[in-house]
C-alpha cells in the first residue's frame, strides 16, 4: 500500500472516530465536545448558546436563563489545566470557580478548594442550583477539586487530564470522589 492511501485510510479512520465519539458523547453527557471554531460574539448570539448548552446538559431551552454564564464557558472550554494557572493559558479547578464567580456573580472567592468549600454554606444534592458549587476528595483527606454546578447533575470545572469541560456528577469516578455541595455565603 502507498503512503499517500495509508495517509487517507489513516484520514478517514481518524474523522470517523472523531465524528462517532462527538455524537455518542453528546447523548451520554460524557466527554462532551465543543467546537473550538464557533467563537460566540454575545450579541445576538444568545439564542445559539441557549441551543448548545441545553442540548449538552439534556435540558429544555428554557432553562438556560444565565446566557453570560455558557457564553463564558464556551470561551473557557478546553483551555488546559496548569496549578496554579489563571488564565487561558492555563487554569487550575480553583482559579477557574474563582474567575467564573468574579465576572459572572461578581462575587469574589479565593483560594485552594480546600479554602473556598470554607467559604460555602453546605447543602444536599437535591438542593443544588445553578452556580453552586461541588466538591471532591480525590486521593486525598480534605477538599483538593471544585466545579460549578450547573443542570441535570452536570457541572463545569477545569480538569487535570482535558483542562475546562463539562462532566456528570453521576459518573463513576465523580461518585466515587464526591465530598459535598455547597453555596457561597457572600
Amino acid at each position: 500500500m502507498s503512503l499517500l492511501k495509508i495517509k487517507i485510510c489513516f484520514f478517514y479512520l481518524s474523522f470517523s472516530l472523531t465524528f462517532t465519539l462527538f455524537f455518542t458523547s453528546c447523548k451520554s453527557g460524557r466527554n462532551i465536545t465543543i467546537d473550538k471554531n464557533s467563537q460566540h460574539n454575545h450579541s445576538g448570539n444568545s439564542k445559539k448558546i441557549s441551543e448548545k448548552y441545553a442540548l449538552l446538559l439534556d435540558i429544555s431551552e428554557d432553562q438556560i436563563s444565565n446566557s453570560e454564564l455558557y457564553f463564558f464557558i464556551d470561551e473557557w472550554y478546553g483551555v488546559p489545566y496548569k496549578y496554579g494557572g489563571c488564565n487561558k493559558k492555563g487554569i487550575d479547578c480553583s482559579n477557574f470557580t474563582a474567575t467564573l464567580y468574579k465576572d459572572i456573580y461578581h462575587k469574589s472567592v479565593s483560594g485552594s478548594s480546600s479554602s473556598i468549600y470554607k467559604q460555602c454554606k453546605v447543602i444536599s444534592t437535591k438542593d443544588l442550583k445553578e452556580g453552586d458549587l461541588v466538591f471532591f476528595k480525590i486521593e486525598k483527606n480534605e477538599v483538593s477539586h471544585v466545579g460549578i454546578y450547573l443542570h441535570n447533575n452536570k457541572f463545569v470545572h477545569a480538569t487535570t487530564k482535558k483542562g475546562v469541560m463539562i462532566n456528570d456528577l453521576n459518573e463513576n469516578y465523580y461518585k466515587k470522589y464526591f465530598f459535598k455541595a455547597g453555596r457561597i455565603l457572600n
